[in-house]
């Protein structure tokens, strides 16, 4: 990597030129690295704020579903913001929305409040992710964009490594609150440096905002997110009223959505990007990549914590070698991706991932913390294999005026297909449960709900592997994106 560009930018392979790239990358670095840190760090205390705030677990997945629908909404109009407006404006915005929730929830004393300070959270961090992308894209020169993207990967794996064994270390030792302020801190040492340091590195335009494009987005992407996260949180399941009309009214406008953006000459979101087929491919595989990460993040804690009775910080002590390990290897397979290109990482990473689910999907009460480590380490080996090939290979493919929606796209289907998959996830978790303590003897023996959690985890993971499996069948078409010099 080099400290500043000075190629010319008269070709789609050259990066931008005149640009310091160090000063750049550290700030989306650290700042990325907070903001995916404060995610999973706040997941493994929700247990704790189920008891501060008096509420039940349907209650407390709002921390989760409101940050989610955030993301989901304002996600796609990332594409439009990125031409609208400059670099510098859009990263100071989204770090100060950062900045503002992680204080809130610092200092909040009720529920709403957290909702509140989770949803400004979001906020920031919708506008940061797909700007992130599309500036690597831009500073790079295409034969280094794996390496890049590599180091993006180190930071977006390692700050869900961290997050449970801090948060763990920070409940024990103050309180759930010193989760926020910690974010607060370094967020607002991130904004200082992009205040100092950021560059515009993209051209900007005023392009037309179309209203009625961006009410269907909103109710396309909103309801299909919300949909399948209150599935996976009622008690009604799929067949709850809010589910079903949520989901209907979210396909209907997105159909509708889809073909609007089709027939304008400048879309909110341009569809054309799919007419790119490695770009096709390489978004759905990161989608079914990120079904499985999130769903097992849900998954893999509840077995230890309540299947095992690990407490927060032995659960995270469990988790951190395997997540870190995926972290610390994507600079190696951002350059590896380089010189081989996706398919031979993409393929083997697949295999891992589904061989690993199909292990866990034998875990018992009497399972040893070794087994679970090791296979833990062989899936997220396998995950580092498969995201930032198969997401670096797509986006190269597109032309530099299809980079905001490429990365808009991407990243709305991360966030759509981690609800559907968390969603599922739990639903066939609840119902291996149920089944399990419908078959015993006596269904109302609290002894057996351990075991009966267990049932649904295997069950759980067995969805994973099929849906791994499914990714291995498309693997077969990747293909490695070749440049003309």
């Amino acid at each position: 990597m080099q400290a500043s560009v000075s190629s010319s930018s008269t070709g789609r392979n050259d990066a931008k030129p005149n640009i310091k790239v160090y000063p750049v990358v550290l700030a989306f670095l650290l700042s990325g690295f907070i903001g995916l840190f404060s995610e999973t760090a706040l997941n493994v205390a929700l247990t704790d704020l189920m008891q501060v705030f008096q509420i039940g677990s349907s209650t407390i997945q709002w921390l989760t579903t409101g940050y989610l629908l955030t993301m989901g909404i304002l996600v796609p109009l990332s594409g439009l913001l990125i031409q609208r407006f400059t670099t510098r404006q859009l990263f100071i915005t989204a770090l100060i929305f950062s900045c503002i929730g992680a204080l809130i929830g610092a200092m909040a004393s009720s529920f709403g409040i957290l909702i509140v300070s989770r949803i400004i959270q979001a906020i920031g961090t919708a506008l940061l992710l797909p700007l992130m992308f599309n500036t690597i894209l831009i500073i790079f020169p295409v034969e280094k964009r794996g390496a890049a993207m590599g180091l993006i990967g180190l930071v977006i794996m390692f700050a869900p490594a961290v997050g449970p064994t801090i948060a763990g270390l920070l409940i024990e030792a103050l309180n759930w609150h010193y989760i926020f302020w910690i974010s607060f801190v370094f967020l607002f040492i991130a904004l200082l440096i992009g205040i100092f340091t950021m560059q515009n590195v993209s051209e900007t335009r005023k392009p037309h905002v179309d209203l009625l494009s961006l009410a269907l987005s909103t109710f396309g992407f909103g309801g299909l997110v919300f949909g399948f996260s209150s599935a996976g949180e009622g008690d009604g399941g799929w067949t709850s009223p809010t589910v079903l009309i949520s989901l209907t009214v979210g396909i209907i406008a997105l159909v509708l959505f889809a073909i609007r953006q089709l027939r304008m000459s400048r879309p909110l979101l341009d569809l054309r990007a799919f007419k790119y087929p490695m770009f096709t491919i390489g978004a759905l595989m990161v989608a079914l990549c990120m079904m499985i990460i999130l769903s097992s993040m849900l998954v893999l804690p509840m077995y230890l914590q309540a299947g095992l009775a690990f407490s927060t910080l032995s659960a995270g002590l469990v988790l951190l070698p395997a997540s870190a390990l995926n972290g610390l290897l994507a600079p190696l397979m951002g350059r590896l991706f380089d010189r081989y290109g996706p398919k031979w990482l993409v393929l083997p990473g697949l295999i891992l991932v589904a061989a690993a689910l199909w292990m866990f999907s034998g875990v018992t009460l009497a399972t040893s913390v070794a087994f679970i480590i090791a296979v833990h380490i062989v899936m997220m080996i396998g995950v580092s294999m498969i995201m930032m090939p198969a997401q670096t290979n797509g986006l190269n493919q597109l032309p530099p005026s299809l980079y905001p929606h490429g990365t808009a796209i991407m990243n709305t289907m991360q966030q759509v297909f981690g609800a559907i998959g968390t969603a599922v996830a739990v639903s066939v978790m609840s119902n291996g449960s149920q089944q399990f303590m419908s078959r015993s003897a006596d269904p109302g023996d609290p002894s057996l709900l351990p075991a009966a959690l267990t049932a649904g985890v295997q069950d759980a993971f067995l969805f994973g592997m099929i849906i791994a499996l499914a990714g291995l069948v498309l693997a077969f078409f990747i293909k490695r994106v070749r440049h003309q010099k």
